[in-house]
Formats: C-alpha cells, structure tokens, sequence
C-alpha cells in the first residue's frame, strides 16, 4: 500500500484510483452516517476524491493515509451539512456495528439511535471515529485536526453523556 501511495504523490493516477477503491466502502458507509441519505453520501464520496486527488502531494506519511482520506471524507459529510443546514437523523440500522445482538440487552425503549443523537456533532466524530473504526485517541485528533487533549476531553464527554442517558432510562446495570 505504502509503494501505492508513493506512487499516486508523485502523479500516478492509477495508483490513486486503486487506493481510493481500497477504502471506498468504509468512506460511503462514514459518510452515510453523517448525512444520512444516500444520495448526499455518494455526493460527499465524490468531493472526498476530488479533495483528496488534489491533495495527495500534501500527505506526509504514507502509512496514514486511510486516516488522511477519513479525515477528509468527515469534513466533506460536514461541510455538506453546514452548507444544507439539515439535522442529521441516525438510523439504528446503519448503526449495528456498533451492538451485536448476543450482547444487547436494552430494552427497546431506548435504542443506538437515541443514544448517539444525544451527542453534538464533534462528539458524534469522536465516538465513530474511536468504536467504528477503531482509531486510537491519537489517530483520531489527527484526522479532526485537534489537539491531544480536546481529544481525550470529547471522548469522555461523549461517554459520559451516554452514560448519563442511559442511566435515566434505568436500564443502565453497574
């Protein structure tokens, strides 16, 4: 992959195009998730790759760039949502990554949906970016450009939040 990247920085557009299709599912499915319509996803898939096409010179590490190319599509997702001014909708169908079924155990008085529209939308990030893709702490302040610190701070206020909401649901079990 890392000869690939090499490749596409240094003008091979077949490389690029290979690596984008590489990631192109796990990009739509994040951008789904942000803008909740599929049409508005293909749309941020398809600025995603014009920005990142334009940009690959920029990437410095070529071993972060499925990091680099998420980083962009999140803030494709955003920009399209500022730009519309649309609140996003999460349905719990496109969320089940994220619960298996073996281990829900929450009554359906409460579901993932509720759960993750409670966060803001820097939180909502965070919270993909850590369970969903599994980035660590410091993979996930560089894809949104923030410091170390604001990271950790996201994170523990996302989880507190959702502990809190599902405490008052009463079916939190400590």
């Amino acid at each position: 992959m890392e000869d690939l990247v090499h490749k596409a920085r240094s003008g091979d557009h077949h490389a690029y195009i290979t690596l984008f299709q590489e990631y192109e599912q796990q990009l739509y499915r994040t951008a789904y998730v942000y803008v909740n319509n599929q049409q508005d996803a293909l749309d941020v898939i398809q600025e995603t790759a014009y920005r990142s096409f334009k940009l690959i010179a920029t990437l410095r590490e070529p071993k972060y760039f499925k990091t680099w190319l998420i980083g962009i599509c999140i803030t494709c997702a955003i920009d399209l949502l500022r730009k519309r001014k649309r609140v996003v909708h999460l349905k719990p169908e496109h969320l089940e990554f994220a619960v298996s079924n073996e281990d829900y155990d929450v009554p359906l008085s409460i579901s993932l949906k509720q759960l993750i529209e409670q966060l803001d939308e820097d939180e909502r990030s965070v919270i993909l970016l850590r369970f969903y893709h599994d980035f660590t702490i410091k993979e996930i302040t560089e894809v949104l450009q923030i410091p170390l610190g604001t990271g950790k701070t996201i994170l523990y206020r996302a989880l507190h939040k959702l502990r809190k909401v599902v405490k008052e649901e009463s079916v939190y079990e400590q």
